[in-house]
């Protein structure tokens, strides 16, 4: 997935998720972990705003930070 923002806008988005969502990040990567196994990063991005009614940026930055995560776990 090609961000439209910078790293710094990135990291400014995942610092509010918490005080804005009243989640953890971790909760936050638990439930994309945990939900329906999509493949396409626009359909996890959709997936998160219905089920969890949180804006389109916020649910892009939680899919990107997961596939950060996850690709620095497999190295």
């Amino acid at each position: 997935m090609t961000l439209m923002y910078s790293a710094e806008t990135h990291q400014n988005l995942i610092s509010r998720i918490p005080v804005v969502t009243g989640r953890s990040i971790d909760d936050w990567l638990r439930a994309v972990a945990d939900g329906p196994s999509l493949h396409r990063c626009e359909e996890k991005i959709e997936w998160l705003r219905h089920e969890y009614e949180i804006s389109y940026g916020y649910a892009k930055a939680l899919v990107h930070e997961f596939d950060l995560r996850r690709a620095a776990a497999r190295m």
